[in-house]
């Protein structure tokens, strides 16, 4: 199997931008393109990465593709639009998707370059900005074995990839991260406002039951950095948060789950996302409850 050399990078926002610097840092040849912002590409260039006019020019450059997009259509756009990945591919391309998007439209866009000759593996990712920006993501990869392999090296650089299943996988078990993660935001969000409102110091109470059976990711590693400084300014937005819910939910009503939980806490973010809050941290959520009880988890 041929070394990868030249990677490029569709999607340069919170998540993209400190991504595509790791596999400058890992030294790979990375090639970047603009979309509406044009600052992070031109932080990416100081470091050493080399710009694209398009994301067609991009194809004809590299030999693996990485997108990282809010959605289904920015991936289809970055695939199929006018100058994009198709219309300058070569045969034996590699496109990684990065991106939450629902498992159906994942293999529909790797179903369609494949007629091109491109392979593709769906690789969602979970940590956020902070995990992104150390190269530590978890990174959930839906492929056959054999393309798994050829895109480990570049998946490696931004953090740890596991092989899950086969093309729309990846994008399966993110979608249960995401169900999770939405409902125990919004539980930490309950309980601390209980009991904070009880008297209760908030700091004390993760202390105490972080060695307790409520401990997980969130209150460990989560909300120190929001929720216990009421500052949400930096985190996985909201309205990503509401659109991947919105993407579980369609799924489970297709396979006939029933998810009761999870259309909850959907319309709490949808509540946050239309007020506001849309680009915070969702852990924003507990402002439902603070506003209610008047006292603010700090």
């Amino acid at each position: 199997m041929a070394e990868i050399k030249r990677v490029g990078f569709v999607g340069l926002g919170a998540m993209g931008r400190p991504m595509a610097e790791q596999l400058i840092k890992k030294g790979f040849e990375t090639w970047v393109v603009a979309h509406r912002n044009r600052q992070p590409l031109e932080e990416l260039v100081a470091m050493g990465a080399k710009e694209a006019k398009s994301a067609a020019e991009l194809a004809s450059e590299v030999e693996v593709i990485v997108t990282m997009v809010p959605d289904a259509p920015q991936v289809e756009e970055a695939c199929f639009g006018p100058n994009g990945i198709a219309a300058g591919a070569q045969s034996g391309l590699l496109v990684i998707d990065m991106s939450t998007i629902s498992p159906v439209a994942s293999q529909g866009i790797a179903t369609r370059l494949k007629e091109k000759g491109v392979d593709f593996v769906d690789a969602p990712v979970s940590g956020g900005p902070f995990r992104a920006a150390s190269g530590t993501l978890a990174i959930m990869a839906g492929s056959d074995p054999e393309t798994f392999e050829r895109a480990k090296p570049v998946l490696s650089a931004m953090g740890t990839p596991v092989l899950v299943g086969p093309q729309g996988m990846g994008e399966v078990v993110k979608l249960v991260n995401q169900i999770i993660i939405g409902l125990n935001a919004v539980a930490l969000a309950e309980g601390f406002a209980f009991g904070v409102k009880a008297g209760a110091d908030p700091h004390m109470l993760r202390e105490v039951l972080l060695n307790a059976t409520s401990a997980s990711y969130l209150m460990d590693k989560w909300i120190p950095n929001n929720m216990l400084k009421g500052d949400f300014t930096t985190g996985f937005a909201t309205e990503l948060l509401h659109k991947d819910l919105n993407a579980a939910l369609n799924a489970g009503r297709d396979l006939g789950v029933p998810m009761m939980g999870t259309a909850l806490a959907q319309q709490l973010y949808g509540i946050m996302k239309n007020t506001g809050h849309n680009r915070e941290d969702y852990t924003v959520v507990s402002k439902l409850y603070t506003d209610t009880t008047g006292k603010p988890i700090v």
